[in-house]
């Protein structure tokens, strides 16, 4: 037990503030990068193996609009192993993780009905990665013996993690809903970045449109805590005319997504 000892001391002496990129203060550092992307990898490789995979016509289409997305990432986020997978799942629902990995169910395609919707979906996820909103959850929100039991997985000791508690997705919190002040910070990352790759940004509100029109009785679970709808496409759409510039100048550099 003395290396988890030493483990979590080393995490936690790591613990650091730094700014978001809306500007708020953020508690990062109780582990690595390196390590954080190693859980985002060993987590996305627990959801192939445990999901059936959509048919090839789909993953290429999420591959296509991600892979544009990433194009226009800064440099230190581009250079990450991307890799994308989309499972058959009815819930309109998709996640990416640290070290590069998108994940989308099939039933996003009932809300997603263009590839510059869809863009606003992955956009708003991976906005969620380069914010280092997952690191900010896993150093706030699991405490000192959630680092022991994820940096013990890391150690080699996953079999003992899957007994005592279930999937390392369960463990990281990594598919645990956000913030608001996170979600509101995922949708400005996220439209920028999609206006950046050439995507029109006023697709994020007609994309939440479709969201609040689909009736279902239970909405996921992911929307608990997003902001409230009204403000939200207010936020949306005010953002949206501002980055229309931005589109055009992108496409106008060549930046043209042509996924289907």
């Amino acid at each position: 037990m003395r290396w988890r000892a030493l483990l979590l001391a080393a995490a936690l002496a790591g613990c650091a503030t730094t700014t978001s990129p809306t500007g708020r203060t953020q508690y990062v550092g109780a582990v690595s990068q390196a390590q954080l992307q190693a859980l985002g990898s060993q987590a996305f490789a627990e959801q192939k193996a445990s999901l059936r995979l959509a048919p090839p016509a789909q993953q290429q289409y999420v591959a296509c609009v991600t892979n544009a997305l990433v194009a226009r990432l800064p440099a230190s986020w581009r250079q990450l192993p991307w890799e994308t997978a989309v499972f058959i799942n009815d819930e309109p629902n998709a996640f990416a993780l640290p070290g590069g990995k998108v994940g989308v169910y099939t039933g996003i395609f009932r809300v997603a009905h263009d590839q510059d919707e869809l863009a606003a979906v992955i956009a708003h996820e991976i906005g969620h990665v380069i914010a280092r909103h997952h690191e900010e959850r896993i150093t706030r929100q699991l405490g000192a013996a959630g680092v022991v039991q994820l940096l013990g997985a890391l150690a080699g000791d996953y079999s003992q993690l899957a007994t005592e508690g279930g999937s390392l997705l369960a463990q990281t919190g990594f598919l645990l809903p956000n913030s608001r002040a996170q979600e509101r910070e995922a949708d400005v990352v996220g439209q920028q970045l999609m206006a950046e790759a050439g995507f029109d940004p006023r697709a994020a509100v007609t994309l939440w449109r479709n969201m609040a029109a689909l009736g279902d009785a239970r909405p996921p679970r992911w929307l608990s805590t997003h902001p409230d709808p009204v403000s939200r496409l207010r936020e949306l759409q005010g953002r949206a005319d501002g980055l229309l510039p931005v589109m055009a100048q992108a496409r106008q550099d060549g930046f043209i997504p042509r996924c289907r």
